[in-house]
């Protein structure tokens, strides 16, 4: 009989997918952010209030954010379980990502619709 350790992994080509569509979204948003900067010949301070004073940019942004905080996830637990073998400390690693990311998140939402 073989003993099967699960511990929460499953590689495949849903992650591979959300990998690639996530830098996709990144890079997205880094175009968006130059073709901003280059048609408008910088970027001020009057030009990023009135940029985040917009909803819908506000939206872009939050989705740019979820979009890394995904793909960190993806790499630190690929991370985590090709390079820490005892199950007990890559779990407690993986878990401290998972807060740390929430938290970041968190943190991500509130300077996007906190009061500023």
């Amino acid at each position: 009989m073989v003993k099967r350790v699960i511990v929460g992994a499953h590689y495949g080509l849903k992650d591979w997918l959300a990998q690639r569509i996530t830098a996709i979204v990144m890079a997205v948003y880094t175009l968006l952010w130059l073709a901003i900067a280059l048609y408008n010949g910088g970027v001020d301070y009057s030009l990023w209030r009135a940029l985040f004073a917009n909803a819908a940019f506000k939206i872009v942004t939050l989705l740019f954010g979820l979009a890394l905080l995904w793909h960190a996830w993806i790499g630190m637990r690929d991370i985590w379980m090709d390079y820490i073998k005892p199950t007990a400390v890559r779990l407690m690693l993986e878990v401290l990502t998972i807060v740390v990311l929430v938290g970041y998140a968190g943190w991500f939402v509130q300077l996007l619709w906190g009061r500023g």
